[in-house]
């Protein structure tokens, strides 16, 4: 007799980093209940997402092309690897062209009597097929992400509405002051123009979907679950089951490498604990020379032990600083492990441009934040209000400007500036506060993922749920 066929679900992830992670990490913890994953990427992605997933056996990858299209450089299937984000409208473009792909791989299972339970995809997917129902991913927090639905939808009756008068959204019970200044640039713009168009598209998609995943847990977002879930039909459920990235083994592949090593055996020398503060921006935000050279001189002139992942290929260190802070910075280029650096005993604090990956990756670890939302096209402003005044884990930065900077019409952050927020929460007492906060959501934040914790009960259910969908 032929062996029952294993629950299979399929992940559809969006080429990005921030957007990948996460679903690597949730394909990991659905393996680990003895279910089969089925990966759906293109090829250039598919390299990397083989290493990450490869002490996995149940985690497999269908590989389907990335189309060629005018306005796009050849090669680029990952927002890491576009030259700038002007590319970015043409990348969501191509990307229209894998619905077909898509389907045949849903085909494929059909003939072989193995179609999922469910298929998990990103928003910017607005993918579904042979009737499985689909669970839509952004890769935001829960009140982040009905922040911006509801701004969306009344969009018309905040136009006039000045960027730093409060701002109060129907149905949303906002733990801070919020301001048209605090949400993402293009919630306001026109609905017609291209950019717009695309989300309006997928928007409409998502919300006839199955439920939504969220990486976030109950203890830390629950009171808003209600008002993210009023933005869907059909009584769709928002099911928050992270911090995923705290699923059981998540060790990486590049933990290996010779930086990594050479990383955590500089974090060792450090022996007091929490003393260095982190320094990292993500892969997407495009940061000035200028700038980049008032945060080394301000993380110099803080006097505290620093880290610093920069991704810039036309920076280079100022001349005589890496001798005047040698033992006490680290400054590198190459790609960084970031949860085992904010797991270190060594590490106090993350200066972060509060991308929700980062955020709880490092109020996981109990390391509370130093926030610097860098993009304005996406929810990271939102983020930082909520660490800094709704969590009370971790502080702003004062974005005061170099009276050189000033005078030329840029808007760069001083290394005064930067200086003043290092010390502040490495030494200060909103430091000490935003620390004794973070730690105590990382405690909770771990128990939420072990058995019988609150998000492992809610994949357990979401689990059940679809599995009696399929049997009806």
């Amino acid at each position: 007799m032929a062996s029952p066929l294993k629950t299979h679900v399929v992940i559809f992830p969006f080429m990005a980093q921030g957007h990948t992670l996460p679903l690597l990490d949730l394909s990991k913890a659905l393996s680990q209940r003895d279910i089969k994953v089925t990966i759906i990427t293109t090829a250039s992605n598919a390299i990397s997402i083989a290493q990450s997933t490869a002490d996995h056996p149940l985690i497999g990858i269908a590989e389907i092309p990335f189309p060629a299209i005018h306005g796009l450089p050849k090669g680029c299937e990952n927002t890491t690897q576009l030259p700038s984000m002007e590319f970015f409208l043409p990348f969501l473009q191509a990307t229209k062209q894998l619905q077909k792909p898509f389907e045949q791989v849903l085909e494929n299972m059909s003939q072989s009597n193995d179609l999922p339970i469910c298929v998990v995809s990103d928003f910017f997917w607005s993918c579904q097929a042979f009737g499985v129902p689909r669970l839509v991913f952004h890769g935001m927090g829960v009140l982040s992400m009905a922040l911006v639905k509801s701004a969306w939808v009344h969009a018309p009756n905040l136009e006039n509405i000045s960027s730093s008068d409060p701002l109060y959204l129907p149905g949303i019970d906002i733990p801070f002051v919020l301001t048209a200044a605090d949400l993402p640039e293009r919630v306001n713009s026109p609905h017609d123009d291209p950019f717009c168009q695309f989300i309006g598209e997928v928007a409409e998609a998502e919300m006839n979907s199955w439920g939504v995943i969220v990486n976030s847990f109950l203890e830390l977002e629950g009171n808003h679950v209600s008002s993210l879930e009023s933005f869907y039909k059909n009584n769709a459920k928002a099911w928050c089951i992270g911090p995923l990235s705290l699923y059981g083994d998540n060790t990486e592949p590049f933990q290996t490498s010779l930086n990594h090593e050479m990383i955590m055996k500089w974090l060792s020398m450090h022996t007091m604990p929490a003393s260095v503060i982190y320094v990292s921006f993500g892969t997407q935000a495009d940061i000035s020379d200028a700038q980049l050279d008032e945060i080394a001189y301000g993380l110099e002139e803080s006097g505290h032990p620093f880290l610093w992942a920069v991704r810039s290929p036309t920076w280079s260190v100022p001349v005589g600083m890496e001798e005047r802070v040698k033992g006490r910075g680290l400054i590198t280029k190459k790609w960084v492990e970031q949860r085992s650096i904010l797991g270190h005993r060594a590490t106090g604090g993350f200066l972060s441009h509060c991308g929700w990956n980062s955020v709880l990756e490092s109020l996981s670890a109990g390391v509370p934040i130093m926030a610097w939302p860098m993009m304005a096209i996406s929810e990271q402003g939102l983020n930082a209000r909520f660490i800094v005044d709704g969590l009370e884990a971790g502080i702003g930065i004062e974005k005061m400007q170099n009276l050189e900077s000033k005078a030329a019409g840029d808007d760069i952050v001083s290394r005064h500036a930067i200086c003043k927020g290092v010390k502040e929460l490495i030494e200060g007492s909103k430091g000490k506060v935003a620390r004794e906060r973070a730690q105590g959501l990382g405690e909770v934040a771990m128990k939420a993922v072990q058995e019988d914790g609150s998000s492992y009960h809610v994949l357990g259910k979401l689990i059940d749920q679809l599995c009696a969908c399929r049997l009806k």
